[in-house]
């Protein structure tokens, strides 16, 4: 069998993926806030079913949906599953008891699962040196964003810490399988997963949350919903499969990396928080596994790969 060529980021893919590392950072700031008025599973079903009929009025039944829908729905049931559904609920658990910069972080660890997915189960995303150092620079940098203390505070139960990263596996898996979409419109792909989404989370919040016993939540937790549903979902999941679909999943997962230093620069930007030196460690690290893994730096190097350059 013929291997393929790797894929790669082009100009255009970094500047969608830099712009979708911001938005899913501002996304972990709307959730912290709204998750002290809304219980998680009710929180998950209005965010995935607010952006999906946002995505359908925006559509209005064009580039096929509703066949590709009707074709289609059990890969779109699916990758809803483990795109939205698993680990949107495991993070927003954990962020009951966690902040929004330390459940960034942890889910930050997204690509060195992609990687090693994508590895096992495709043929155009092997393990590869490059990509080995540029994970393992990223997840130094996100230890570095986490630091030692944060896991010395008894106040942070274990598993609101390690729901993120299982949520981050989820995503892993998603990434690598949503690679068979390449052929379906972003839109539709993204409007897909989220309607099955949102009918798998409907009885969940049903019997679970019992929503109509809940209070009327604040405007301001309103806001940070209508946030989280379309900026931080339906426009940033149409980002998301055109990135993956020009330059494949692993890459595709490297907006986790830039998730955390992007949520703690909008932290200080806008909400007077002060950026600590090791802070700037961190964001450094993550950037250089983010150039490795691109290769094209090595590419200039008398060693390096100069197929990547371009």
């Amino acid at each position: 069998m013929q291997q393929r060529a790797p894929l790669t980021l082009n100009a255009t893919t970094w500047v969608l993926l830099i712009l979708l590392g911001f938005i899913w950072g501002g996304s972990f700031f709307f959730a912290r806030y709204a998750v002290a008025y809304v219980p998680p599973f009710t929180l998950v079903f209005l965010r995935l079913s607010l952006a999906a009929l946002a995505l359908h009025l925006y559509l209005r039944g064009g580039d096929d949906l509703y066949r590709i829908l009707k074709t289609r729905w059990r890969a779109f049931l699916l990758l809803g599953l483990i795109n939205n559904a698993i680990p949107h609920t495991l993070i927003f658990l954990g962020q009951t008891e966690i902040g929004a910069g330390l459940a960034s972080i942890l889910n930050a660890t997204t690509p060195i699962w992609t990687v090693l997915i994508a590895n096992k189960l495709t043929a155009d995303e092997k393990l590869s040196p490059a990509k080995i150092a540029g994970t393992i620079l990223g997840l130094s940098g996100t230890a570095v964003l986490i630091g030692p203390s944060t896991f010395l505070q008894t106040d942070v139960p274990l598993w609101a810490v390690i729901l993120p990263i299982l949520a981050a596996v989820s995503y892993g898996f998603a990434a690598t399988y949503g690679k068979r979409f390449r052929d379906v419109p972003a839109p539709v792909t993204a409007a897909g997963q989220l309607t099955a989404s949102s009918l798998v989370m409907l009885p969940a919040a049903l019997v679970i949350d019992q929503p109509w016993s809940l209070s009327m939540p604040p405007l301001s937790a309103i806001a940070a919903i209508l946030a989280l549903a379309l900026l931080s979902t339906a426009f940033a999941y149409i980002l998301f499969f055109r990135i993956m679909a020009a330059a494949g999943a692993t890459n595709a997962s490297l907006v986790t990396l830039l998730v955390p230093p992007s949520a703690i620069l909008l932290g200080a930007l806008f909400l007077g928080e002060i950026l600590h030196p090791l802070d700037v460690v961190g964001m450094a690290l993550i950037g250089a596994g983010l150039l490795v893994l691109d290769g094209r730096l090595l590419g200039y190097l008398p060693f390096g790969d100069k197929s990547r350059l371009g």
